[in-house]
């Protein structure tokens, strides 16, 4: 799933997932101005083929922005 897309509610973009690890999915937004979050595992919903979707709003992924 890496160089996937992430997802969370309501198709929020959070970015290209860059890392997986045992607890936590890292991805990365933006080009220029780049935002990371750090996302644990099991806020993941589904994966669909092309996206990794996260139980997670646009408000609710400010906490796990680095």
């Amino acid at each position: 799933m890496i160089k996937k897309e992430a997802r969370g509610i309501n198709d929020f973009d959070l970015g290209e997932v860059q890392e997986i690890s045992e607890d936590y999915v890292i991805t990365e937004r933006g080009l220029a101005q780049k935002n990371k979050f750090i996302i644990p595992k099991i806020l993941s919903s589904c994966y669909d083929g092309h996206n990794l979707h996260f139980n997670i709003s646009e408000q609710e992924a400010s906490k796990y922005m680095q």
